[in-house]
């Protein structure tokens, strides 16, 4: 049990939902209570001929897919009184309350919930192609093989190990599958079999799910203008400034070399008097 992936069931989930006369009651024990209700009713109705409600709620692929979805939900609850119903029932009592003692409610209850729905759901993929049809409670067998995954050297039924109990039950099991040609139990062995031992052994952390990566969207990118080209354009302008004020400055001498320095109006001598001043200013800063 070393490198368990979360010991981490918090503390409450791993204690009894309650107490009845000093026992301790699990969510296990809750889920056997309502096969065992539903079992009864379902005596009932056989002792009166009547099977309406297997027809209502038993698993059928073809009705499944034409919208009646919630067979996937209710075919566990047709359980006539049988011996098999009767082991069923031990070991979601026995071997589901050690689950949920190890892992915590949530996790176990999800374990279950996983079982229940395995099996309808792959039937109704192959109803596609070939309609099948089941009721009855099912998952309760993976419980043993969850919990023979997570304690395989524990001595169960005449001292044999948890581990070879399982194998032997599986191969058994899968055996009169085959000699009956009852391909949805065959199905629903291997698929709920092969889904507990692959929860414990991944709670357990000797595997871990692939990540999905979905593609990312690539930012628009934005041309920006060339830095050189930006400083071009702002030192283009003082130059062109500066060759319009000397073109100036050269008309306003040419003037005054032709009709003296009184033909110049008051606004060209004071523009001739900042050209100067300007002048001055770079010879001063240049020395």
């Amino acid at each position: 049990m070393n490198g368990h992936r979360d010991w981490g069931a918090p503390s409450d989930e791993q204690q009894p939902l309650t107490w009845l006369k000093g026992y301790p009651i699990y969510a296990a024990h809750f889920i056997v209570v309502v096969f065992v209700a539903s079992m009864i009713v379902t005596t009932i109705l056989m002792g009166f001929q009547n099977y309406a409600l297997v027809r209502w709620i038993g698993f059928n692929s073809e009705l499944v897919l034409a919208g009646q979805v919630w067979r996937v939900l209710t075919y566990g609850f047709w359980n006539p009184p049988t011996f098999g119903f009767v082991a069923d029932m031990f070991m979601i009592v026995w071997f589901g309350r050690e689950l949920e003692k190890f892992f915590g409610r949530r996790k176990f209850l999800f374990l279950y919930g996983a079982l229940y729905l395995l099996t309808p759901l792959l039937l109704t993929a192959m109803g596609v192609f070939s309609p099948r049809a089941m009721a009855g409670e099912t998952g309760a067998f993976a419980l043993f093989i969850a919990f023979a995954t997570l304690y395989p050297n524990v001595p169960l039924i005449f001292n044999i190990l948890a581990k070879w109990l399982a194998f032997v039950l599986v191969g058994i099991f899968t055996l009169m599958a085959i000699a009956a040609q009852d391909h949805v139990g065959l199905l629903s062995l291997w698929a709920t079999a092969g889904f507990a031992f692959a929860f414990v052994r991944y709670e357990q952390g000797h595997f871990t799910l692939p990540r999905l990566r979905l593609p990312r969207k690539k930012p628009n990118l934005r041309v920006l203008p060339d830095p050189v080209t930006v400083k071009k354009t702002y030192l283009a302008a003082p130059a062109a400034k500066e060759a319009a004020t000397m073109a100036e400055v050269d008309a306003l001498l040419d003037k005054i070399a032709k009709s003296g320095i009184g033909s110049l109006t008051a606004k060209e001598r004071a523009k001739l008097e900042s050209a100067r001043e300007d002048l001055m200013k770079r010879g001063a800063g240049r020395g």
